[in-house]
């Protein structure tokens, strides 16, 4: 944990998704720069995403190794996100993709490794051979494996997850990242969904949605936003939460400044 963050006294950890200062930013200035941003803005954690590597040699072990020394080294703890999905477009199970996450999130020394669910708008493979092997590459990770719920309809279905998790074992090792945004963006309803899966929740990425259909974009939480509010309720209250929306800096607010008053915005709803 941060040691100069102003959520010491709280339960509830703060990740800042290294998206949130601009996809752009972070290619060009590399992850290492903006986690310190993350350190100044109070936050407990910080979430590395390898879609914004700025070339294939930043996932290399030594580079990863060297940038969660960096990372960590600011008082700030890791989630390493990578955009594979756990299962393939057919339903069956991406052993190698997995794996791949697992090896790179334990260079990078992370304490959670996120892959998106995949699979197919029916959902995923459940079969025991199949849970099996999932388990057993699961058992491999120092870091906890989770899937997030995606903006598609294959891999972002309600049902998909209830029934994944409702083949799995308790102690699968698997948890989930419940995106509150991406349900949208599928058509799902999140509070339905958080009621269904909060028991499987280990992670949050919290973001409002704007817009609708494919003009939809995410956006900070409205002050007072009641329903967003009952949704973090209905999910673990001693889970991370990721701040997975812009901030946005202002003539009068510096971006630290807004990175700051977010971390504490997320830490008290």
């Amino acid at each position: 944990m941060n040691e100069n963050s102003p959520n010491d006294e709280a339960s509830t950890d703060v990740v800042i998704v290294a998206s949130a200062f601009g996809a752009d930013a972070i290619r060009r200035d590399g992850h290492a720069v903006w986690a310190c941003a993350a350190a100044r803005a109070g936050a407990n954690g910080f979430e590395v995403r390898r879609e914004l590597f700025a070339s294939d040699a930043d996932a290399q072990p030594e580079a990863l190794a060297q940038l969660g020394e960096r990372i960590r080294g600011l008082g700030l703890w890791i989630v390493y996100s990578t955009p594979a999905t756990l299962f393939h477009d057919d339903g069956s199970l991406d052993r190698e993709a997995l794996r791949l996450a697992v090896d790179e999130a334990s260079a990078l020394n992370a304490r959670i490794v996120k892959l998106q669910l995949g699979g197919t708008e029916r959902g995923v493979a459940t079969d025991p051979a199949t849970l099996d092997r999932l388990m057993t590459d699961i058992a491999a990770s120092k870091a906890r494996v989770v899937v997030e719920n995606g903006q598609l309809k294959a891999g972002g279905t309600i049902g998909a997850f209830d029934a994944l998790f409702a083949a799995l074992p308790r102690q699968s090792g698997l948890s989930m990242t419940f995106d509150t945004g991406n349900w949208h963006w599928a058509e799902q309803d999140p509070l339905d969904a958080a009621t269904r899966l909060a028991p499987y929740v280990a992670y949050v990425h919290c973001k409002a949605v704007m817009g609708e259909g494919a003009r939809r974009f995410a956006a900070a939480p409205a002050d007072g936003d009641a329903r967003f509010a009952t949704l973090l309720a209905r999910l673990p209250g001693d889970v991370p939460r990721g701040i997975e929306y812009p901030f946005i800096a202002g003539a009068d607010v510096s971006l630290d400044a807004e990175a700051a008053r977010q971390v504490a915005r997320i830490a008290a709803f």
